[in-house]
């Protein structure tokens, strides 16, 4: 009896934990959405939103508390409860990230065209949001190979970081005026290169709830 009241809480703590990550997909989507059409208002809804995560994350960590406090978790037990601990850090950080991006999209002045067209960024993001709900799925099946994927798709947001990076210096050399910009942009870049390291963080930690090792 006691196993399946155990089972139970832990299957709901999964499940927020889902919700959670879908959140913070949402608020990526929507914070990319509003850079590239310049929608200042959807960028403000953006910035507000991560008080949803943040509300998440302490409602999650208590449960994960009071289920070790209520129970007498197997070393197998300790890890899925662990690894939920250490991805809802993560998580929290994404949603910080996106609310982030959208801060320094109300930096850049609206009537200011941009400098470049901006197609690497949304591809970033694209792919980090992809990277997001695959670690997710790896989770919710247990799907190690997946999980291993995941890490592997790391390679190419870093290498979209890189092919940004260079074009923003690039104009910076052509013309100083575009320095404002280009570093507001380069910002944007990185925090995505950053939320793409936190769902790998979070791809290693279902290998480790299934294994005892993290890769």
């Amino acid at each position: 009896m006691i196993r399946i009241a155990y089972e139970n809480e832990l299957k709901e703590l999964k499940l927020e934990t889902i919700r959670m990550s879908a959140a913070c997909e949402g608020m990526i989507r929507r914070s990319i959405d509003a850079l590239v059409n310049r929608n200042h208002a959807e960028a403000q809804a953006v910035i507000e939103s991560d008080k949803e995560v943040d509300e998440y994350e302490r409602a999650i960590e208590k449960k994960c508390l009071r289920l070790f406090l209520r129970q007498q978790p197997v070393a197998k037990d300790f890890r899925e409860v662990s690894a939920i601990l250490k991805m809802i850090t993560d998580l929290e950080r994404i949603g910080d990230q996106a609310a982030d991006i959208s801060e320094i999209m109300l930096s850049i002045d609206k009537d200011e065209k941009y400098i470049k067209k901006l197609v690497h960024i949304p591809k970033m993001a694209e792919n980090a949001i992809g990277m997001m709900h695959e670690s997710m799925t790896s989770f919710i099946n247990e799907d190690l190979e997946q999980a291993k994927r995941v890490i592997d798709a790391d390679d190419e947001v870093d290498e979209l970081f890189r092919v940004v990076r260079e074009e923003l210096v690039e104009l910076i050399k052509k013309n100083a005026d575009n320095a404002e910009q280009a570093i507001y942009l380069m910002m944007i870049a990185k925090y995505l290169e950053r939320i793409a390291d936190h769902a790998t963080n979070i791809a290693e930690w279902v290998i480790f709830c299934a294994t005892g090792q993290k890769p």
